[in-house]
C-alpha cells in the first residue's frame, strides 16, 4: 500500500493540499477495492486509467475543484513576454531562474557576464521563449529581455547622466566594443583612461563602469567613456587639493610628462607645471637634462589659479641661488674662465659657475672698430677666459671682455704704421663713400672714394670687392676714436699732371665717344681720363647726331685740372665762332701770375742795386 502511495504522489503534478486529499480518499476504499488497486498498480504508469481508478470515489464537482486548486499553485505564463524571476542557482555554465511556473528556466551564464555580482535570490527580467520544449523544459532568455528594454534604458541613463555597467567584449579599430544593456556600444581608445593606453587587450573580457556620452537615435549608435568618470573624480580631488594649496608650500610629486617647455608633475590627483626656467639656476637645453619620467621630486608652489586650476611649480627655488655663493673676493678686473651657453648677434653669455653668467658684448670681443656679430668669434660650448668689466651682485649681472686680454694694437699705431708708409691691406667692406681695409686684426682704415682713383668712379665696387688685397698708404690718424685714413691713388701715377701739355685749349683731337645721354657725350681721352661734349656742340656738319662708339674730331674748349674737367666741342672743328671764345686756361693764368711776380722781383732788385751803387760812389769820394 505504501508503494502505491509513492507512485501516486510522484506521478501526479499536484500541489501538497491536493495530494493530501487524494491520499485520504485512497485510504477510505474497501479492502476488495484495495486489492484491485494494488493489482492495477502493476500496470504501466503511462497507461494508468485514472478515470477508472477514481471514477467510483470522486464526483465531477470534486474533480473540478481539485483542478482549480492545482491551477492556483502555478503562474500564468505567456510566451514572448518579459516577466520577472528569481535566481535560484548559479554555476559556471548556467543560471537557474524561477518564475513561479511548474518548472524552472535555465539561462546560459554568459548572458549575465555584464553583472559579475549576480547572486542567488536576485530578481532578474527574462523573456519567455516557450513554456515547454520537447523535453518539457521552460525556455527563458535574459539577453532578449534586456534587448527589448535596452534602448529605453540607454536613453534614460544618458538623459540622467547615470553610471552604467558594461562588459568589454572585444577590441576594434580605434577602441573597444562594450556590451551595455545588451547593446553594443563603442569605447574610443582616448576615452579609456586619462593617461595614454599602450595595451588595449588588457581590458578585453572585463567589466567596467561607463558614462554614456553620445547617442545617435537614427542609427542607434552609442558611445561610452570610462575616462569621463575618472576625470570627474579627479576634478573633485583637484578642488580639494587646490583649496589647501599655499604659495611657498613644498610638496612631493611624480614626474608625469616632459615637454620642451617644462615638466608636468602629479601632486596626487592634480597636475602642476615646472617651467624650464624654474628647473635649474643654470641654463639647460631640455628638461630631460634635469628630471626623468616617474621620478619622485620635491617642488615648491610658486603660484596657482583656482578658477583655471593651474599650478606653477618650481624646483630650483629649493636650492640656494648661485649668486649668493659667488666668491665674495671676485672683483672688476679679475680674470675668469667659463663656457659659452648662449650666443646672440649682440654678444655671448658665458657661465662661469652653475647659474652665474656674464655677457661678453660683441664690442668687447675684438679691438676692430668694424661692426660684426658674436658668431664670428665664438660658438656655444667654447671654453673661454675673459676679464670682468662690471659686477653687480644685487642685480645679479656681470659683463665680461675678451679683447682686454690681448694687446691693444692702437697703443703704438704711429710707430708701427707711420704716415706715408706703404702697406698691403685686405678689403673688408665696400660702401658708397669708400672702402674699409684691414691692415691686421683690430686695425682698419678707410680709403675714401676720392683717394681710391685719380679719375672719377661711380662706386668703389668698380675697383675692388670684399676679400681683395689692395695697396695703401697711411694718410692720417685718429688714435682716440681708432680711425685711420688710407689712400690708394697716391701710389699710382697721376694722369692729370701731363694733361695740359697733351690737350691744350684750342687743340683738335680725334677721339672716341664712350656714351651719349640727353645732356651730351662722354669722350675718352685715354689713361682713364674723360672729356664732356654738350649736346649742342655734338651736331655733325650734315646736321646728324653721332652715336656711341663713333670717332670724331673734337676741339678742347675748357680745361680745369683742379676739378678734373675737360670741355670739348665737335661743332667748333668745322664752324668758326661768331665772337671770341671766352675760355679759362688754368695754366695760362698761372703763368701770367708767375711772370708778374718775377717782374716785381726784378724791379725791386734793380732799384736796390742803384741805391747801392750811389752809396759806393759817395764812399769813394770820401763823402
Amino acid at each position: 500500500m505504501e508503494e502505491n502511495k509513492t507512485v501516486t504522489a510522484e506521478t501526479a503534478p499536484v500541489a501538497e493540499p491536493v495530494q493530501a486529499e487524494a491520499q485520504e480518499t485512497v485510504a477510505n476504499v474497501p479492502a476488495a477495492e484495495e486489492t484491485r488497486t494494488v493489482s492495477n498498480a502493476s500496470v504501466d504508469p503511462d497507461n494508468f486509467d485514472w478515470d477508472a481508478f477514481e471514477g467510483d470515489d470522486l464526483s465531477s464537482d470534486e474533480k473540478k475543484k481539485m483542478d482549480e486548486m492545482y491551477d492556483q499553485t502555478l503562474s500564468k505564463v505567456v510566451e514572448n513576454e518579459v516577466v520577472e524571476g528569481v535566481v535560484t542557482s548559479i554555476s559556471k555554465r548556467e543560471v537557474i531562474v524561477n518564475i513561479g511556473y511548474k518548472s524552472e528556466g535555465v539561462i546560459p551564464a554568459p548572458e549575465f557576464r555584464y553583472n559579475p555580482d549576480l547572486k542567488v535570490g536576485d530578481k532578474v527580467e527574462v523573456f519567455v521563449e516557450t513554456a515547454e520544449d520537447r523535453k518539457g523544459q521552460l525556455v527563458l532568455s535574459h539577453k532578449k529581455a534586456r534587448a527589448l528594454r535596452s534602448w529605453d534604458m540607454v536613453n534614460a541613463a544618458y538623459n540622467a547622466g547615470e553610471v552604467v555597467k558594461g562588459y568589454v567584449k572585444t577590441r576594434t579599430k580605434g577602441g573597444m566594443i562594450v556590451d551595455i544593456f545588451g547593446i553594443e556600444a563603442f569605447l574610443p581608445g582616448s576615452q579609456i583612461d586619462v593617461k595614454p593606453i599602450r595595451d588595449y587587450d588588457q581590458y578585453v573580457d572585463t567589466n567596467m563602469d561607463f558614462k554614456i556620452v553620445k547617442i545617435n537615435q537614427e542609427f542607434r549608435n552609442v558611445v561610452v567613456s570610462h575616462k569621463a568618470l575618472i576625470e570627474a573624480e579627479l576634478e573633485q580631488q583637484k578642488m580639494q587639493i587646490i583649496g589647501k594649496l599655499e604659495k611657498g608650500q613644498v610638496l612631493e610629486g611624480t614626474v608625469k610628462n616632459i615637454t620642451g617647455y617644462g615638466v608636468f608633475v602629479d601632486l596626487g590627483g592634480v597636475d602642476g607645471l615646472i617651467h624650464i626656467t624654474d628647473l635649474s639656476w643654470g641654463r639647460i637645453n631640455h628638461p630631460e637634462e634635469v628630471v626623468h619620467l616617474d621620478q619622485k621630486i620635491n617642488v615648491v608652489i610658486l603660484d596657482f589659479d583656482e578658477a583655471k586650476k593651474r599650478i606653477a611649480l618650481g624646483l630650483k627655488q629649493l636650492t640656494p641661488h648661485p649668486w649668493s655663493a659667488l666668491d665674495p673676493n671676485l672683483k672688476v678686473g679679475d680674470k675668469v674662465k667659463g663656457k659659452v651657453v648662449l650666443i646672440a648677434d649682440y654678444g655671448a653669455f658665458v657661465e662661469i659657475e652653475p647659474g652665474v653668467e656674464g655677457l661678453i658684448h660683441v664690442s668687447e670681443m675684438s679691438w676692430s672698430p668694424r661692426l660684426r656679430v658674436a658668431q664670428d668669434f665664438l660658438k656655444v660650448g667654447d671654453e673661454v677666459e675673459a676679464q670682468i668689466l662690471t659686477l653687480d651682485r644685487e642685480e645679479k649681472k656681470m659683463s665680461l671682455g675678451l679683447k682686454q686680454l690681448i694687446p691693444n694694437p692702437w697703443e703704438n699705431i704711429r710707430d708701427k704704421y707711420p704716415v706715408g708708409s706703404k702697406h698691403t691691406a685686405t678689403v673688408r667692406n665696400v660702401t658708397n663713400f669708400g672702402v674699409f681695409a684691414e691692415l691686421e686684426e683690430g686695425i682698419e682704415g678707410l680709403v675714401h672714394i676720392s683717394d681710391l682713383s685719380w679719375t672719377k668712379i661711380k662706386h668703389p665696387s668698380e675697383m675692388v670687392q670684399p676679400g681683395d688685397k689692395i695697396e695703401v698708404v697711411i694718410l692720417d690718424f685718429d688714435e682716440e676714436n681708432h680711425k685711420l685714413s688710407l689712400g690708394h691713388k697716391q701710389l699710382l701715377p697721376n694722369p692729370w699732371e701731363d694733361i695740359e701739355s697733351d690737350y691744350r685749349i684750342g687743340s683738335v683731337h680725334t677721339l672716341k665717344i664712350d656714351s651719349i645721354s640727353e645732356k651730351g657725350a662722354v669722350v675718352s681721352l685715354g689713361n682713364d681720363i674723360e672729356g664732356f661734349c654738350p649736346t649742342k656742340e655734338l651736331v655733325k656738319e650734315d646736321g646728324n647726331m653721332p652715336a656711341a662708339g663713333d670717332e670724331l674730331a673734337f676741339k678742347v674748349t675748357d680745361l680745369k685740372r683742379s676739378t678734373r674737367r675737360v670741355g670739348l666741342s665737335h661743332v667748333k672743328t668745322y664752324a668758326e665762332p661768331t665772337k671770341p671764345e671766352k675760355t679759362s686756361n688754368e695754366s695760362d693764368s698761372t703763368k701770367k701770375a708767375v711772370k708778374k711776380i718775377n717782374s716785381n722781383i726784378e724791379k725791386t732788385t734793380l732799384g736796390d742795386i742803384s741805391e747801392l751803387a750811389a752809396l759806393k760812389s759817395k764812399l769813394e769820394k770820401g763823402e
